[in-house]
């Protein structure tokens, strides 16, 4: 399935709950004897990699519920679990668990957090 997205600002996306915003990495098109590789081979990988781009807020804690307090204010504040991954991070995640947008073009996929098996973190490569 495929969703395409137009006339949006990608800094306007807000993900929810554990869902990861990644870029796929391109496909090899070669394999290291230099054989030409058909689409449909690319296809059949189960897991693949791309670079997080933007993270929803977490897993969701339950409010705890004074009702002995009726004097406290009502402030329903929603805490949030933090994900482990981050922007910039090199996921290896299962393609199947993805859904797939398409934004200006680029293609990018919708994940949750259950499916990435690996992050690879390089704290120098954006410095």
């Amino acid at each position: 399935m495929s969703l395409n997205i137009d006339d949006q600002d990608l800094a306007k996306f807000i993900l929810v709950g554990d869902h990861v915003l990644i870029k796929s990495k391109t496909p090899q098109k070669r394999t290291k004897t230099g054989l030409y590789l058909p689409p449909n081979v690319q296809e059949k990988e189960k897991v693949i990699s791309g670079y997080i781009v933007k993270t929803g807020p977490g897993y969701p804690i339950p409010a705890v519920a004074d009702s002995d307090e009726p004097w406290k204010s009502k402030d329903e504040k929603v805490k949030y679990v933090p994900l482990q991954p981050k922007e910039g991070d090199l996921a290896i995640y299962l393609q199947n668990s993805g859904y797939e947008i398409e934004y200006k073009k680029e293609k990018y996929v919708i994940v949750p957090q259950s499916a990435i098996l690996m992050l690879i973190r390089d704290e120098g490569l954006f410095e």
